[in-house]
């Protein structure tokens, strides 16, 4: 039986390869017959033979994931509420019985307190101990009237969901704390904006953030692991301990972690495509015949900006090619060349990036990160011009990306008022203008060293402090608080001079943006008042016909900047400006704000013992 069986396969074989023979012959005759009508050009197919790493992986670690926590709010001028029956109370009453807090019923029952939901995200790449904003705001059926002047106590943050009528937690991704800011146009009959806030870089992470690569099914092995490796390693290290090492660690024949290098730590996402983009395994000659490409791909608007993120990819070799972009008639070729040369530290880029950051809003944040990302004096120089520009978010802009590049550099470093808000006074020469935020870090930022009030003033910063005028050059900061004796400070009219009032005399950040914000609507603060005027990304250009000036509209406009909006001109810890895909719950750099000490914090124990004790009194 088996020597009829190897007899017969001889014949079968031969008939196969003859079947495949034919196949081959005609499909090799059709394609000779396509070739003959549309030559293919030698630089492409070269290039297809190239394989990168974005064709066989996915990034892993991109998405936001959302934390929550059932915390108290304190410090409320009797627009608290007393909670009904619910699994928060629950929670709140159990997390007081652990602190050892005495009569907790009596304390929420307090129209000082609230219960609230605290909200946020970790977002891509956060390592313990950054910071990030979370949001407040009140139960469903909450009898809240205001969270204006509430202080969240520490709270923490999980991931959370209710079930069967009772939450259930998972392990603690970071805590929460600060003086909640509401916002200060909000209405005293607007429930609902009365009845939320935020905490600025309130949020402080307990986890790091794993950031890395998955590689598909197909090509999963050890072996390809180690190659995608060495591929990083070879274009981007870091320095551990003075030690040069690289940026990509294997752990697995499927996944590979990366560490953040520190040009694109307020853009990760640019870098991980940046990673994506290296060839994983590629020849001298390759790579010649690929650059040749992309040069040519490059000086098309159409491809610029994906030729210009695969140049980054390469490298200084890659420099000479970019700078040809520079000489384009075409302000999308010159941006995305310019802007991989920023990251390459190259100083070519920053003339161009500098005129298209002022003059055309479409480019303007990804241009500010791109300088704000270089180690040069020229770059330097260049945000520290854009201080003075008529736009607002363009000043501010530049204002933020000088931070970013050097958070210690005197003339963006400012001060810690109170422990609790950045305050920076700039010398600049453009219009007068004062900038608040309410998102990112709690900050002012005065443009103009010498802003001065107009009187007659009469403010409020806050429940308990007033602003009122003693005469043309002086004003009165007063505090009144019942039992306890009054305070007041006299100074002049400087705006510089009356936020230190009202700091020194106890005032927090959101008081003092509701004394700017008071002032402006009441028309003593002539002084342009800016809140959030950050560059915003998805903004459309045209390229034909476009509008000169940094003001122009661009209505009508059809092309977009298919780069991802850098970190630095997001939310801190909102997914809002990122795509919905990446806000998920598939996946269990630092603002300057300093650590809270545990003596600095405030206590549960202190503050609602004291409010148990009141009520019982009474």
């Amino acid at each position: 039986m088996m020597s009829c069986q190897a007899s017969l396969r001889p014949p079968y074989r031969m008939c196969a390869w003859g079947s495949i023979f034919v196949g081959l012959l005609v499909c090799g005759c059709s394609a000779l017959a396509v070739r003959s009508q549309s030559p293919e050009d030698p630089l492409e197919a070269l290039s297809r033979e190239v394989q990168l790493v974005a064709d066989i992986t996915s990034p892993f670690g991109m998405n936001y994931i959302p934390i929550e926590a059932i915390g108290l709010v304190t410090g409320l001028p009797s627009t608290g509420s007393d909670p009904p029956p619910s699994p928060q109370r629950g929670a709140v009453l159990a997390e007081m019985q652990t602190r050892g807090i005495e009569n907790p019923n009596q304390v929420l029952a307090s129209p000082t307190t609230e219960i609230v939901m605290v909200r946020g995200f970790l977002r891509p790449g956060i390592q313990k101990g950054d910071h990030f904003d979370i949001e407040v705001r009140t139960l469903a059926r909450s009898e809240c009237t205001s969270l204006r002047e509430g202080w969240l106590m520490d709270s923490r943050l999980r991931e959370m969901a209710l079930l069967g009528g009772s939450l259930h937690e998972g392990t603690t991704l970071a805590r929460g704390e600060g003086a909640i800011l509401v916002d200060p146009s909000a209405k005293a009959d607007d429930k609902i904006g009365q009845c939320r806030g935020r905490v600025l870089g309130g949020g402080t992470s307990t986890t790091n953030r794993e950031l890395g690569l998955v590689i598909g099914l197909e090509e999963r092995n050890v072996m390809t692991s180690a190659q995608i490796g060495m591929a990083i390693n070879r274009r981007f290290h870091i320095y551990e301990s003075g030690i040069k090492v690289g940026t990509a660690r294997p752990k697995t024949d499927e996944f590979i972690q990366l560490k953040i290098h520190p040009r694109y730590k307020d853009n990760i996402e640019r870098y991980v495509r940046v990673v994506q983009s290296l060839p994983v395994r590629e020849t001298a000659a390759q790579q010649q015949a690929r650059m040749q490409l992309l040069e040519r791909q490059l000086l098309d608007p159409i491809t610029a900006g994906t030729a210009a993120l695969r140049l980054e990819a390469i490298g200084k070799p890659a420099i000479d090619v970019l700078r040809k972009g520079l000489d384009s008639k075409e302000n999308e070729v010159r941006f995305y060349a310019a802007e991989a040369l920023a990251y390459l530290d190259d100083g070519a880029a920053v003339e161009p990036l500098g005129q298209l950051a002022r003059d055309l809003p479409a480019f303007r944040a990804y241009a500010l990160a791109a300088l704000g990302a270089m180690d040069t004096l020229e770059a330097y120089e260049a945000l520290r011009d854009l201080l003075d520009a008529t736009s607002a978010e363009t000043r501010y802009g530049a204002f933020r990306s000088l931070w970013a590049m050097n958070s210690r550099d005197p003339l963006v470093r400012g001060e810690r008022l109170n422990d609790q808000f950045s305050y920076h006074l700039l010398a600049t020469s453009g219009s007068p203008m004062v900038h608040v935020t309410r998102s990112y870090r709690p900050e002012v930022v005065l443009f103009g060293t010498e802003q001065r009030f107009q009187t007659p003033l009469m403010i409020e910063a806050g429940k308990n402090i007033m602003v009122t005028t003693l005469d043309d050059e002086h004003v009165t900061v007063s505090r009144f608080v019942l039992d306890e004796p009054d305070q007041k400070r006299v100074v002049s009219t400087k705006v510089d001079d009356v936020i230190r009032a009202i700091v020194d005399l106890g005032g927090t950040y959101p008081d003092v943006v509701q004394a700017l914000q008071q002032a402006k609507s009441s028309d003593a603060l002539v002084s342009r008042f800016q809140i959030d005027a950050v560059p915003r990304g998805g903004r459309t250009y045209r390229r034909k016909d476009e509008p000169a000036g940094e003001n122009a509209e661009e209505t009508g406009a059809d092309i977009v900047v298919v780069n991802p909006l850098p970190e630095l001109f997001t939310r801190r810890g909102t997914p809002d400006d990122k795509p919905a895909s990446k806000v998920r719950k598939s996946e269990v750099k630092a603002d300057q704000k300093p650590e809270v000490d545990d003596e600095k914090r405030r206590s549960w124990r202190d503050i609602l013992g004291t409010i148990g004790r009141d009520n019982s009194d009474s």
